[in-house]
């Protein structure tokens, strides 16, 4: 199965939130074209409305793909719509969080190819990371297909088990929050030294994506590049000292953040 294949039999979107709508953007920029596209949506947004797919009409017996993008609590009225389509050569791919696959084999059926996928939240601007794992049923031209279409919002990476989502969850699909609490901090900081508000969160902003934005394209280690800023008996240094403290610096703190969401992770997944 290929894009080929999803133009031709069809791709059905249930749900066109923040998330369906960016995946969606990605699709047709890249020349997915409208008419091979059904999505299923309440509350259809104006931009929606002016792609040119099909919106809440009946759907084709057979799709190539259904990517489940509506809310958790949503999927017990959303999955029934589209269970007749299971047991069959339509792949499903979830990116519903904490809804784990062996939930959606009970309603879609256990013959099912099944691809669950963590996507994060600046997805919204492309920059997004997604981490996929498929059911028995899923083979390598299904992922490879997911990867593919999850390519449209940012990076994608494949875990070796279910069990990992947990552990995703806790540090990318969790962790764009963590950095926007740390951008909030950092600006108060700058508030707490004299600066005036809008001027601090302005540098916090341009600080945080900045440093992420060479982190990301640097050869360099993060660490590396830590150290490269860090002269001997400098402001870096005195702050770090701080920072880095074995006992009351960030990383005992963000151990604990990231358990803490991956410990509630498995406690959603098993009830």
């Amino acid at each position: 199965m290929n894009m080929d294949d999803v133009a031709r039999n069809g791709l059905v979107l249930l749900g066109c939130g923040k998330m369906g709508s960016a995946m969606l953007q990605g699709w047709l920029a890249s020349g997915l074209p409208p008419g091979s596209v059904w999505v299923i949506d309440p509350k259809p947004s104006e931009w929606l409305k002016s792609t040119g797919v099909t919106i809440n009409a009946d759907l084709p017996a057979s799709p190539a793909i259904v990517l489940i993008a509506v809310k958790p609590q949503m999927m017990g009225d959303a999955l029934p719509t589209i269970a007749a389509m299971g047991n069959g050569a339509t792949l499903f791919i979830s990116v519903a969080a904490g809804t784990p696959i062996s939930a959606l084999e009970q309603t879609l059926g256990a013959q099912s190819p099944i691809i669950r996928a963590m996507p994060n939240t600046p997805a919204a601007v492309a920059r997004g990371i997604s981490a996929i794992i498929g059911n028995v049923h899923a083979g390598a031209g299904h992922l490879d297909l997911a990867e593919e279409l999850l390519s449209a919002v940012g990076q994608v990476v494949r875990l070796e088990s279910e069990d990992q989502m947990d552990a995703v969850t806790g540090v990318s699909g969790s962790g764009p929050a963590y950095v926007f609490h740390m951008i909030e901090c950092l600006a108060k900081a700058g508030e707490a030294e004299g600066l005036a508000p809008d001027l601090a969160m302005q540098l916090a902003k341009a600080t945080v994506a900045g440093a992420g934005a060479l982190a990301e394209a640097a050869e360099e280690s993060p660490a590396q590049l830590r150290a490269n800023v860090t002269s001997p008996n400098g402001t870096t240094q005195a702050g770090l000292e701080v920072l880095m403290d074995e006992t009351t610096g960030l990383s005992p703190l963000m151990r604990r953040t990231v358990a803490a969401a991956a410990a509630r992770s498995r406690e959603l997944r098993d009830g």
